[in-house]
């Protein structure tokens, strides 16, 4: 039976309606961790580590799509919570006209930049061949990425979290045996794994596009619409906390990479390479409730139900307090054998990536509120707040560590910057909470 957002949420039912997102989220970072291990382990480290030097330039240039896919479904799902569902459609459509437009001009920009930002990040040699052929297939799909990570947030809004999951599924499996084929029997090397990617982001972003183009029993479809500049400079707005994640995110995992390049070499890019890919399926469970709940909180706002904003902000905490305390004991003790499955093969970098995962892992304790607080005040269509949290969190915490902690602990001061900027992140989201409660009545 369907779940509407119109309903009262219980426990299980929050869960029941969150729980495809969730799993879309973890499955989304398995099938990215899955292109890592094969080619870490097919192709080399040097590859590996050339991936890993060039994907924050990558995830940046696909930013645009999480701001229109939270900033869009969130004003969405406030106009379906007001009973228009025909303005809501039309919000929709031009949302995901603009993701199109978006997509094509920034992936043109991106493959003539790819070489110089890989240079700039400290590539050579064999290292920066990697990055720019790896960047510039990987670009071609771009336009669908963008689509994929719009329509992520409305298949939630649209009440078809299941259908989200499927097509993630789909994209995943797809990625994984082309990946199998092209690296694994084939050997065509780091290419072959850029095309396995692209081809599954056009998935994840063709068939849904296709979905909503064609008749269907959910709440949004693509209609004819015209641009208004208002709204959607509202939508950008009311986004911008999602991509200024995704940008302040990717930017320091471009300096921490600068600097592991310089206090670790090669090994130490490729150890945080390593870290990221096994963080992103922890992290998935965090941002695949926070987008999940976001279309709920948003609908209530909407219909100005209070009671029902409290229950699902209390409901949230519980269940962010339970997943922080078991995620991070779950890392600790599986650093080893995860890491052993991307670097097992390099005894010293194997050391380097276990170690460092053991620390980050206790960024996990907080990690989950911060990331929630942030969607949460998205869904509530008040952008500046969720700007200013994800902001905080992701570039303005992490740079002063980042610098300075490695001068104090080498290597592992990259690894406590993150637990440091979280601590500093949580007491900027209590004071936003605080502040804003009488605004929207939450607790």
């Amino acid at each position: 039976m369907q779940i509407q957002l119109s309903e009262h949420f219980t426990y299980k039912k929050l869960l029941r309606f969150t729980f495809p997102t969730i799993v879309m989220m973890i499955f989304t970072s398995i099938y990215s961790v899955v292109d890592g291990i094969f080619v870490s382990n097919f192709v080399g480290k040097t590859a590996f580590a050339a991936v890993n030097l060039i994907m924050p330039f990558l995830i940046f240039m696909g930013t645009i799509g999480f701001m229109l896919g939270t900033g869009g479904s969130a004003l969405v799902a406030k106009t379906l919570g007001e009973g228009n569902t025909h303005k809501a459609n039309k919000y929709f459509s031009m949302v995901v006209y603009a993701g199109i437009t978006g997509g094509v001009i920034l992936a043109l920009l991106g493959f003539v930049l790819a070489r110089p930002v890989s240079i700039l990040l400290g590539a050579d040699g064999e290292m920066l061949g990697y990055c720019t052929l790896y960047a510039r297939i990987i670009l071609i799909a771009l336009p669908a990425f963008v689509l994929q990570n719009v329509f992520q947030s409305f298949l939630v809004t649209a009440e078809k979290p299941k259908l989200g999951l499927f097509l993630t599924v789909l994209a995943g499996v797809t990625n994984m045996v082309l990946d199998f084929l092209l690296v694994g029997i084939l050997k065509r090397g780091i290419a072959g794994a850029a095309v396995a990617t692209g081809i599954s982001q056009t998935v994840g972003g063709v068939v849904p596009l296709i979905y909503f183009i064609r008749p269907n029993s959910s709440t949004l479809k693509l209609v004819r619409t015209k641009i208004n500049r208002r709204t959607l400079l509202r939508t950008c707005a009311n986004g911008s906390s999602e991509m200024l994640s995704n940008i302040a995110l990717s930017v320091v995992n471009m300096l921490y990479n600068f600097r592991l390049m310089k206090l670790a070499g090669e090994n130490g890019v490729a150890a945080y390479g390593a870290i990221m890919y096994i963080n992103f399926i922890f992290v998935g469970i965090y941002f695949g409730y926070a987008v999940g709940a976001a279309p709920i909180i948003g609908y209530h706002y909407g219909a100005q139900n209070h009671d029902e904003m409290k229950s699902l902000f209390k409901k949230s905490a519980v269940l962010l307090t339970i997943w922080g305390i078991g995620m991070t004991i779950l890392a600790i003790i599986l650093s080893s054998p995860l890491s052993k499955i991307f670097v097992g093969y390099d005894a010293e970098l194997f050391a380097l990536t276990t170690r460092g995962f053991k620390i980050y892992s206790l960024s996990f304790l907080l990690m989950g509120y911060n990331i929630f607080a942030s969607s949460f005040f998205t869904a509530l269509n008040n952008g500046a707040v969720s700007a200013a949290i994800s902001f905080m969190r992701t570039l303005v915490f992490q740079i002063v560590p980042v610098l300075v902690l490695p001068m104090l602990f080498g290597a592992d001061g990259i690894w406590f910057s993150v637990v440091a900027a979280e601590m500093m992140s949580i007491a900027v989201t209590i004071f936003f909470i605080i502040k804003n409660e009488d605004k929207y009545n939450y607790l």
